[in-house]
């Protein structure tokens, strides 16, 4: 049986922790705020830029030109590049556990092809480089405060190296922000890029032809939705700490008040030992 010592001991290492987890989940609340404001703010414009490229591709659909575009070729995916979002930091629950689970699934459905990874976030490079992925490239830290600079970096290599042939293919793995307590794995084709139409098709007055406006816009939305993805990881994974330093808060409130019962039922042990001592030794001495 420990001593009260012990108990008293493990009483306080446990507060100290909790003390620790209830600063995290706060910072991660703070920083939660600011990245769901970005989120929100992000998503219309996508979604608006996904609605002006549909309704120009029914207007140049006649266009030889522009449906020869390098960026809408389809070819069949013996080279694929997987863009990997994951956080730099741990002691987020399951958030980049998912992640790398659902980026090992990918790897097996597509096993037959050449498979590059070029991660964003220290989590997933470190679990792929001890497993001799190919790694093309790494960023680190750009998570902390995305920068739309930093995603156009990342999808204009991606966009050079379809267009010259090197891949056949392009993917965005990462964690979608839906609520506080939900978060949506999600694995999109980022190229060649995917035009759906819309069911309201928007008739627009053009100054310049349409088809080049439709080639300089599909850059655009590449990095938009490379940005957007960096978008939705930060405020996924703030969600995903703060959710765990909530739950983890929790415990050691639990854990504290079984070690507080344990040490008083110890200590009246002790103390009910002492009186029978007492009381044997008296009945002694009669």
């Amino acid at each position: 049986m420990p001593s009260l010592i012990d108990i008293r001991r493990r009483i306080r290492s446990v507060k100290n922790t909790q003390q620790i987890t209830r600063a995290m989940k706060m910072v991660s609340a703070a920083k939660l705020r600011r990245a769901q404001d970005r989120v929100i703010a992000a998503r219309p414009y996508a979604s608006l830029l996904r609605k002006v490229l549909s309704n120009l591709a029914v207007a140049v659909e006649a266009d030889d030109e522009a449906s020869a575009n390098p960026l809408l070729a389809r070819r069949p995916a013996n080279r694929i590049l997987l863009l990997l979002f994951t956080s730099d930091k741990g002691l987020a629950g399951a958030f980049n556990a998912n992640i790398i689970k659902a980026a090992q699934k990918f790897m097996d459905e597509h096993r037959g092809a050449e498979l590059e990874i070029e991660t964003i976030g220290r989590k997933g490079r470190d679990f792929f480089r001890k497993r001799a992925a190919k790694i093309t490239g790494e960023h680190i830290g750009i998570l902390g405060s995305p920068r739309f600079q930093d995603a156009a970096a990342i999808a204009r290599k991606a966009v050079d190296r379809f267009r010259s042939g090197e891949l056949d293919a392009v993917f965005v793995l990462n964690n979608e922000f839906k609520s506080v307590v939900a978060q949506r794995l999600a694995v999109e084709r980022l190229l060649p890029v995917e035009i759906r139409p819309e069911a309201d098709v928007t008739e627009y007055i053009f100054e310049q032809p349409p088809n080049q406006m439709f080639g300089s816009l599909l850059p655009r939305y590449i990095e938009i939705e490379v940005y957007r993805a960096m978008l939705e990881t930060a405020a996924a994974e703030h969600a995903a700490r703060m959710m765990a330093m909530e739950a983890a808060t929790s415990n050691a409130s639990d854990m504290i008040n079984k070690l507080t019962l344990y040490m008083n039922r110890v200590r009246q042990a002790a103390i009910t030992k002492e009186i029978i001592e007492v009381v044997s030794g008296a009945a002694a001495l009669e």
